[in-house]
């Protein structure tokens, strides 16, 4: 389905009655809703799952391909509002844990719970900063299939390669149908988002954090620092996977989304 939101066309999926417990997910950068599938098609009568597409992704617009996590925070609120959605649950992996977390800094009487997966609250490093100019430089010479293949090699378990490689083949579909414009737009996005650390301390919701133990793009040591610091939140290392762990280890992470689900 898609709708207007902020003056482009912003493509999600609904399961479920809206009269239950909304749940958004929102997807990593640079994929679509379509990696939630494993997720938003087993979730139970009660739930009404939302998963979208973040602007420049999926089957949303990309616009001018001018991105902030800030307008990303200013569509997904938007969205809450199109549904008559007073409150959610925001389950976000990695740049969707950040949408979620500065959701919550910004609009905390929107959110009434936190998923927060394979993520981080820091904002990059000077390093990484370079390297998305870097990979901009790339995407825009050798193509989003050649930014593909080099993309999945650090995102996934190396055994999950050989374990599971309809995983990889998966998301490679997914990164190859977006536009190079919204990749590099998400790039500067990524790199000039703000620390949101500061927020952590805030957070008074349930909050349940995942990730997968070999994750090297946001380690645990990452999830551990956000444990520590969100008063009452659970977390769990997910054995098998890395920064995609609910498509390596798919029982293990729907096990713990709705066992945590089912205590709200």
């Amino acid at each position: 389905m898609k709708s207007i939101i902020n003056n482009i066309s912003i493509n999600y999926n609904e399961r479920g009655m809206p009269q239950g417990l909304p749940v958004v997910f929102i997807h990593g950068f640079p994929f679509s809703n379509e990696m939630w599938n494993p997720q938003i098609n087993i979730l139970p009568n009660n739930i009404y799952g939302i998963a979208y597409d973040v602007r420049g992704h999926g089957n949303s617009d990309v616009g001018d391909g001018q991105f902030t996590i800030e307008l990303f925070v200013d569509d997904l609120v938007a969205l809450l509002d199109l549904l008559f959605i007073k409150k959610a649950v925001l389950c976000g992996l990695s740049m969707g844990g950040y949408i979620a977390l500065r959701t919550f800094e910004r609009h905390p009487d929107r959110v009434c719970g936190l998923i927060l997966c394979d993520t981080k609250s820091e904002p990059d490093s000077d390093t990484v900063k370079i390297n998305r100019a870097v990979t901009i430089h790339e995407v825009r010479t050798a193509g989003v299939r050649a930014f593909a293949e080099d993309f999945v090699k650090a995102i996934f378990w190396e055994k999950t390669f050989e374990r599971n490689p309809s995983a990889i083949a998966f998301i490679k579909k997914i990164i190859c149908e977006n536009t190079s414009r919204g990749i590099c737009g998400t790039l500067l996005a990524l790199a000039a988002r703000t620390d949101t650390t500061p927020a952590l301390a805030s957070i008074n919701i349930p909050t349940c954090i995942i990730v997968g133990e070999n994750d090297k793009v946001t380690p645990p040591s990452h999830a551990l620092s956000m444990h520590a610091l969100i008063s009452g939140s659970e977390m769990h290392i997910l054995p098998r996977a890395a920064h995609m762990s609910n498509l390596e280890n798919t029982q293990e992470f729907n096990e713990q989304l709705i066992t945590f689900l089912k205590k709200l």
